[in-house]
């Protein structure tokens, strides 16, 4: 049985003042008191008290100690998985020609060393000339260094054209290393001239972007490359986070990711870039997160991170059974004196990730307190 507490609240009951005349002499109030009498006692009116309940037994209404709880601040945002552009490597076709094989397709993981694709190209030809050019023309420098150093050596042979010698000796070196180093700028072995250049994967990784099909045409050093492989191993995270919010993020904060398509996974990432712009339409700055891949992120999948920030804060926790939500309002029961409990306002936040039998109080009751565990118990005792 549930009974209201009274409040006692005292009045003053005085009586209104009658008027009397008489005649034409003085007026004189009913119930003033004269001087140096005693006043008439004061009425108490009995009013209750709508959050102070008192109950029979409040032993059946177990108690539980708000806990103090150490956390940092924590701000949940949207964003998208894209590619770190420093792990990002092109392969281009360092000749021109056309396309004859393609040995590897967009999103496939390949290996450093692997065959790509083979280009024709007839780039090599006049390259090859060159090259051959270059090697008789050093050849014969060579022999008429030899014969200018044995005439000198005889006294047959000025110094002057001795050094002719040397210096066209030295020229056709140069343009014989060049030429050589352009046939293997081209993927072409010297020794073993082919009209057709193989390129390989330079380091291993996904392939993120392929720009060629079979016999199609291609340009030396064109952009964008043949392919790009890219290392997912590590990926970004690019968060809008709104104007009023930013200044709550900072470069170090920690951040758990979740995977729109795997909600139950989480993965820890970094904040390491704050970009300086904000979008002029949604106001929003754009919040970088270095995230490590464990093969599940995939490219362009939306994502929603939370950012802890790096000061702690001081939190209430209480078990979520003693929060009794009622008309939009969260409140609590607090132990009162004389079998009696206090309802009490308060601000409740989320469930605890880790343990979703507490829930944290964001205002209105402090860490020691008392309060009822089971609050819905009490409530339902209280209405009958």
């Amino acid at each position: 049985m549930t009974r209201f507490s009274s409040g006692i609240l005292f009045a003053v009951v005085s009586t209104l003042p009658v008027l009397t005349l008489a005649g034409c002499g003085n007026v004189k109030a009913q119930g003033d008191v004269a001087p140096g009498a005693i006043p008439p006692p004061a009425a108490v009116v009995f009013r209750p008290e709508p959050t102070l309940f008192a109950v029979d037994h409040p032993e059946q209404f177990p108690l539980a100690a708000a806990a103090e709880r150490k956390s940092t601040s924590e701000l949940s945002v949207t964003g998208t998985v894209v590619p770190d552009p420093s792990t990002q490597v092109p392969v281009p076709s360092l000749a021109s020609g056309r396309i004859t094989e393609v040995n590897a397709r967009l999103g496939d993981s390949v290996k450093k060393g692997q065959l790509l694709f083979k280009v024709r190209s007839q780039d090599i030809a006049g390259a090859f000339a060159n090259y051959q050019q270059a090697v008789k023309n050093e050849e014969l420098t060579k022999l008429q260094l030899d014969r200018a150093i044995k005439l000198f050596e005889n006294g047959a042979y000025p110094k002057s054209q001795l050094e002719i010698a040397q210096n066209a000796e030295d020229n056709n070196v140069v343009i014989l290393n060049a030429t050589k180093e352009q046939l293997e700028l081209m993927g072409v072995d010297a020794q073993h001239p082919t009209g057709i250049v193989s390129y390989y994967a330079p380091v291993s990784g996904t392939i993120t972007d392929q720009q060629i099909t079979k016999e199609a045409a291609v340009q030396s050093f064109s952009m964008p490359a043949p392919f790009t492989i890219s290392d997912l191993s590590k990926v970004w995270v690019v968060c809008d986070v709104y104007e009023n919010d930013l200044t709550s993020v900072k470069i170090g904060d920690t951040a758990d990711v979740r995977l729109n398509a795997l909600p139950d996974r989480s993965f820890k990432g970094r904040v390491n870039n704050i970009l300086p712009i904000l979008d002029p339409n949604i106001r929003t700055g754009k919040v970088r997160v270095e995230v490590d891949n464990p093969g599940l992120m995939k490219l362009g999948m939306f994502v929603t991170a939370t950012f802890h920030g790096q000061a702690t804060e001081i939190h209430t926790i209480v078990p979520a059974t003693a929060v009794l939500r009622m008309h939009d309002r969260d409140f609590v029961y607090l132990p009162a004196p004389n079998k009696q409990f206090r309802r009490v306002e308060v601000v409740a936040g989320d469930l605890l990730a880790d343990n979703t039998s507490l829930q944290e109080i964001k205002s209105g009751l402090t860490p020691g307190q008392q309060v009822v565990s089971n609050a819905l118990v009490l409530d339902h005792e209280i209405a009958q």
